[in-house]
């Protein structure tokens, strides 16, 4: 908002120009730009919307830099004469619609008035504060307005319908939908009954808090005027102003809010004016709509809350010296506390200041006056307790993170599915249905992760040739023994092509997840879904595992079945597992065995062996296991073949085996004995044949 500097010198003593902004900054508003202007200095001062009922005005920043800068405050004086027999019911009276709308409404009339050019310190002070002159009566409006915060309006009584003889009727009134008013620049307006209107017995004067109208325009004519100073309900103000598309000082005004204590004494200050510049006579009295008045609000408080939430003590001749200073009244004083250690001050808060109304408001006050900056900066002290370690949250990130760093995208989906729910395996007394879903497409809770997941897959595969992600959530199942809501882990790979290898793929990035999590007591076995478990239609048999750890089922490992794939118009392969995070984290363990590296080489050897389609990989490798002893230190599989050149019924795994001692280097022959020692043990089975 923009202040004359000249201007507020009529109200109090001022400090220099640049010592005045340091004041208002360090206890006020922030100052955002001050200009030398004619022999003037004009301040731009950012006011926050909670002071506008106070220092929307030249008078309210007076006031306010007297009580910073300890300064005596002079409010303007006047004497207004009035005919004692111009009584003003003679000539117009109010009617107010809505007691709701219009707070109040205070009218004067002056008669016979000269409408001209206003003086030149008039136009002066409008024109450093971005308003253009217009004539004396609407420049003394607008004078008003800056100097006091309170907005006004003229009407010329003429032009305002009525009857020929009596009192004329203003009446605030919502506008008719239909009804259209010319603005005083010419504009046309549409209104509504949203729209709050000043209007005469024949249409709107004016847009009630914003915007006069052209009908009852002062002009060069105009003989005798009617003066309007109301206090218009802020709701209704803003709503008008955002659907008219329509900004203006008055309305910026009205809608932060001002005190209703306000009007008359403005609109005396603009009569008063009027009369010394423009003549005329005013009329006796004030018609005045005012049914129910705004009482000082009373706010107590104690000095040592005020101490507390401060941090610093102020004497209490201090307190009573700033609340002065800003014109608060202490109206009670009294010991409280224990041995009467503290004071309790009473205090009547003074009209135009409607942001106090509790003792965090007052206590604020007294801060800025007093001056933050002599709070001095101490530091806490305070026990300083680590929080307790939540153990599900741990290992879900931990879980979460070895998943990214293998490669995967965490998904985050809803916790409903639709009907699809039932291609899976699962009816109606399994899954539980939603009372109110959001649609057709949520009105399940989720059996398993595994059917958005899929339903992830689908979507991915329109931009992606291949989709690794995962999901760490909650599923929901109906039993016997009622309801089961429990974490799960689901991480799949997908592809366009199909292709075998994302089995091992994943069971690859499984084995390294357990090994991260510190479980070692995994195994893989036959799948034999229970009751409980997946269900049976979602794997494909033949390419699938239980997870298990010592009797413990932990999960499921596998392809999912081409017909799921086909009922989700999936085209491809996907791979996954689905592991029960609460029964993960019984085996979790952040403590890792150390297995120091060995110094001595490791020397490897391949194998191949020729063993019916039936047989597991398993079977095999814990053979050569078994076999081998000790000093087997790995034994990958790095080849599976079955086709051409191989007997039908049967298959060829080849495998590499690492011997390796941590007391010495084994020599050929240590090896050649354990090797043949392994090729017996596995030609112990007629089945099984060591190709050679």
């Amino acid at each position: 908002m923009l202040f004359s500097y000249n201007w507020l010198k009529d109200y109090t003593k001022l400090p220099k120009p640049a010592k005045l902004v340091e004041l208002l900054v360090m206890h006020s508003f922030e100052v955002e730009e001050v200009l030398k202007i004619s022999g003037d200095y004009l301040f731009e001062v950012d006011v926050l919307s909670n002071r506008a009922p106070d220092c929307f005005s030249h008078i309210g920043l007076a006031r306010e830099i007297a009580a910073v800068s300890s300064k005596r405050f002079k409010a303007p004086k006047f004497n207004l004469k009035e005919k004692n027999k111009l009584k003003i019911e003679d000539f117009i009276n109010i009617n107010v619609s809505d007691k709701n709308d219009c707070l109040r409404y205070s009218g004067r009339v002056l008669l016979n008035v000269k409408v001209g050019p206003s003086p030149k310190w008039v136009q002066k002070r409008l024109k450093i504060c971005g308003l253009r002159p217009i004539n004396n009566i609407v420049d003394i409006v607008n004078y008003v307005m800056l100097e006091t915060g309170q907005p006004l309006h003229a009407f010329d009584f003429d032009k305002i319908s009525g009857p020929k003889s009596g009192p004329k009727k203003i009446i605030v009134r919502r506008a008719e939908k239909g009804e259209k008013i010319i603005s005083l620049d010419d504009e046309k307006y549409g209104l509504n009954e949203n729209i709050l209107v000043i209007s005469d017995l024949e249409g709107p004067l004016a847009i009630a808090g914003i915007k006069g109208g052209k009908k009852a325009e002062i002009d060069k004519k105009t003989k005798n005027i009617v003066l309007e100073a109301a206090n218009f309900n802020y709701q209704v103000v803003r709503r008008a102003s955002r659907i008219l598309k329509l900004k203006t000082d008055a309305s910026w005004r009205f809608e932060n809010r001002i005190s209703p204590n306000l009007t008359e004494s403005s609109i005396n200050r603009a009569a008063y004016l009027i009369k010394s510049i423009a003549k005329g006579d005013v009329s006796w009295g004030i018609i005045d709509s005012y049914p129910k008045k705004a009482l000082p609000v009373k706010v107590k408080f104690a000095t040592d809350y005020l101490e507390r939430l401060l941090g610093i003590e102020v004497p209490v001749r201090d307190i009573k010296d700033i609340l002065s200073r800003l014109e608060f009244e202490v109206i009670d004083e009294r010991a409280i506390g224990d041995n009467n250690s503290s004071i309790q001050l009473t205090v009547k808060v003074p009209d135009f200041r409607l942001d106090i109304s509790i003792p965090e408001d007052l206590i604020e006050e007294i801060g800025r006056i007093y001056g933050y900056y002599k709070i001095q900066p101490v530091f806490p002290v305070s026990s300083l307790i680590p929080a307790k370690k939540n153990i599900d949250v741990f290992w879900e990130q931990m879980i979460k993170d070895i998943l990214k760093e293998s490669g995967f995208s965490e998904v985050y989906n809803y916790s409903f599915t639709g009907e699809e729910a039932k291609k899976f395996g699962y009816n109606k007394e399994e899954i539980i249905r939603i009372l109110n879903p959001i649609s057709d497409e949520h009105n399940y809770l989720r059996p398993s992760l595994i059917v958005n997941l899929l339903k992830n897959v689908s979507l991915n595969f329109r931009y992606f040739n291949e989709v690794k992600i995962f999901e760490l959530g909650k599923i929901f199942k109906k039993t016997n023994s009622g309801l089961i809501e429990k974490k799960m882990i689901c991480s799949l790979i997908a592809s366009k092509e199909d292709n075998n290898d994302l089995f091992y793929q994943i069971k690859g990035v499984l084995d390294q997840f357990l090994n991260k999590l510190g479980i070692s007591d995994i195994y893989y076995d036959e799948h034999q879904p229970t009751p409980d478990d997946s269900k049976i239609s979602v794997w494909d048999i033949k390419r699938c595992a239980e997870v298990k750890s010592g009797s413990e089922e932990l999960g499921f490992l596998g392809a999912v079945s081409s017909s799921i794939l086909d009922s989700m118009k999936i085209k491809g392969s996907v791979f996954l597992f689905d592991i029960d995070f609460e029964k993960l984290l019984n085996l979790c363990s952040e403590e890792h065995e150390f297995r120091p590296i060995s110094q001595y080489p490791a020397a490897v050897r391949d194998l191949s062996v020729l063993i019916p389609l039936k047989v597991k990989v398993e079977e095999v490798l814990n053979n050569i296991e078994t076999a081998g002893g000790a000093l087997i230190r790995d034994v990958d599989i790095f080849d599976i073949y079955e086709g051409e050149g191989i007997k039908e019924g049967k298959k060829s795994l080849a495998f590499h085996i690492v011997f390796q001692a941590e007391d010495r280097t084994l020599k050929s022959q240590e090896i050649d004995q354990i090797l043949n020692r392994i090729i017996k043990s596995l030609q112990e089975n007629p089945q099984w044949e060591v190709r050679k």
